[in-house]
């Protein structure tokens, strides 16, 4: 197959961590041709969805891990696969570029699919499962937030559109510092906020599970450093292997079929002390870590489910 990644500048990305460079390993050692290009170089010319793209060949090999060919221009509709794997944040850039890939899709597999990454923000999908979360609000009114932290306690806040673990804060139940921070959020966010009842047991791993189309595949327990509460390996947080408790597979199991249902091929959901806190859809990592600790090879299954949905196109 030909498959394209939409991704950031590959030359910049560190390969040890790096899931869409798995990926690319194993669709390269399937045979399959690759080409790159990064999102504004995607664009809509009348009716065709095009990019200006690099053939792509890849070396496990940290500082000489990417050759790119010479830029041409691709009609992405005579492709078979195209992989959405640039990063966050989730802005109208990311958004239109959703819109520009839903016109090829499913013609051209976009993986994931488009528009359910568009209608599925990490933070707000998650709510369609209240019952497998911890107690969560969404909102910016003050009231709501005092009223919310009056019941709960201890609190997580975070901007709904965050990512990787930026301005995650942790208020106490008599902060001085919360009047601070909520100027702070009001002033630099125009976005609602995510406040969750917080869990101590984060201290003990924020665990990273890998579901492929639906079906849980493996996962990395995420320790924060002993001075933080963020467990994100961008973050300093440290990588453990694990296995699944009851819980934990129970929730997959809840979550699974919608998963499926959407076009969601890759998805790392994040599960604390049993509750489950986020769904990864845009561009979700883990799959480096899980086999470098003994786990299995995610890239083999993620590319199984892309042949299999292509075979069924």
């Amino acid at each position: 197959m030909t498959v394209a990644v939409q991704m950031d500048p590959i030359a910049r990305i560190r390969i040890a961590g790096d899931s869409t460079f798995a990926l690319l390993l194993e669709a390269q050692a399937r045979g399959h041709r690759l080409m790159h290009y990064t999102p504004e170089r995607l664009r809509l010319n009348g009716s065709r969805v095009e990019a200006m793209a690099e053939p792509l060949t890849v070396k496990d090999v940290e500082g000489d891990h990417q050759r790119l060919g010479e830029p041409k221009l691709l009609d992405l509709s005579s492709l078979d696969v195209v992989l959405l794997r640039q990063d966050p944040p989730f802005d109208l850039a990311y958004v239109t570029t959703t819109h520009l890939l839903e016109r090829i899709h499913p013609g051209t597999l976009v993986v994931n699919d488009p528009k359910s990454v568009r209608d599925a923000p990490e933070k707000l999908f998650v709510m369609d499962f209240p019952e497998l979360m911890p107690p969560t609000l969404i909102a910016r009114d003050r009231d709501a937030i005092e009223a919310f932290r009056a019941e709960h306690g201890e609190v997580v806040m975070k901007p709904l559109y965050g990512f990787g673990g930026g301005a995650v804060f942790k208020v106490g139940v008599r902060d001085p510092n919360f009047g601070s921070l909520f100027d702070l959020f009001t002033t630099t966010l125009r976005e609602p906020w995510v406040i969750q009842k917080f869990l101590p047991a984060v201290s003990l791993g924020d665990k990273r599970i890998i579901l492929v189309d639906g079906v849980a595949k493996g996962a990395v327990n995420r320790v924060p450093a002993g001075d933080d509460i963020r467990s994100n390996m961008v973050r300093g947080g440290a990588a453990q292997g694990t296995e699944l408790t009851p819980r934990e597979i129970e929730i997959c199991r809840r979550i699974g079929p919608e998963l499926k249902r959407r076009g969601l091929v890759f998805v790392g959901i994040d599960v604390i002390d049993g509750y489950l806190t986020e769904i990864n859809v845009t561009s979700p990592t883990g799959i480096r870590a899980i086999k470098r600790l003994g786990g299995p090879d995610l890239a083999v299954a993620i590319w199984d489910a892309i042949e299999a949905r292509r075979a069924s196109a």
